[in-house]
């Protein structure tokens, strides 16, 4: 299964494997941090990490647009036809919590749509990849070289009863019990699932959660390797208020307020 994968995809898991080895090395030993100007942290490791990624990543052909990089301007990054979409390290409140949930994403967009998407857990030092040309994948960082070892992930229409609404650890709001109450005329039993960063994709790809709304601010590279993900498995991630696919390389890389579903459902919130 690796000769399946562009050799672009490739030198992507191994950057988000090398850049988790890093983090984890902060993790263990500790580290610095300091407030940005958006009020929000930034740790040895995110920084460590990014430059880690660029590295790597320089061997393909497509730029990079990450957090923790100098951003291009819009007018050279609307040219693009392929880039990739990256965060060195999604969930830094939760690393500074130290509890674990955080995680590195990696996304090839082509035009504005995410079509590959890499999730790496350094704690768990796990990885779920994969987009539409591929198919979705579980493996171990030890068994990224041995595809026998990936778990491929099917598609399913099975719902959890309960159904099982992921939400953050860091970010909750008003707008979130609107689209439970939502639900509720549809599903009679509603569970939670509280877990920060993106890995609550990881739950959404397997079945262990159906719905994941969001209602406070997320940047691009926080979203796109999980729509990519989610999309491949017949899911969707839609904007809260239209109800169309998020799309990505946009002039201001703030994503709209979104629902990732499992299911089919009318999320539109009035």
């Amino acid at each position: 299964m690796i000769n399946l994968l562009k050799e672009e995809y490739f030198i992507a898991l191994q950057a988000s494997v090398k850049a988790s080895e890093v983090i984890m090395t902060y993790y263990s030993n500790g580290f610095e941090t300091e407030i940005k100007d958006d009020g929000s942290p930034v740790t040895q490791a995110d920084l460590a990490s990014s430059e880690i990624i660029e590295s790597v990543l320089a061997k393909t052909s497509f730029p990079i647009t990450s957090e923790e990089m100098d951003k291009t301007s819009f007018e050279i990054r609307k040219e693009w036809k392929d880039s990739w979409c990256v965060d060195p390290l999604d969930g830094t409140k939760e690393f500074v919590k130290k509890n674990g949930e955080f995680a590195v994403n990696i996304a090839h967009i082509h035009g504005c749509k995410p079509v590959f998407g890499i999730i790496a857990s350094p704690v768990n030092k796990e990885i779920i990849f994969g987009g539409m040309e591929t198919g979705v994948f579980i493996c171990s960082f030890d068994g990224l070289y041995d595809s026998t070892s990936w778990i491929k992930i099917e598609s399913t229409s099975t719902i959890n009863s309960p159904l099982i609404v992921a939400h953050s650890r860091s970010h909750n709001s008003g707008p979130v019990l609107n689209y439970v109450n939502q639900l509720k005329s549809t599903f009679t039993e509603i569970d939670y699932l509280k877990k920060g960063s993106s890995l609550k994709f990881f739950d959404l790809a397997q079945g262990l959660a159906d719905t994941y709304p969001r209602f406070a601010p997320t940047m691009e590279w926080d979203i796109a390797p999980g729509q990519a993900i989610m999309e491949a498995l017949g899911g969707t991630v839609l904007h809260a208020f239209t109800n169309e696919p998020l799309v990505y390389n946009k002039e201001n890389l703030t994503n709209p307020y979104f629902i990732a579903n499992t299911f089919a459902f009318n999320n539109r919130i009035a």
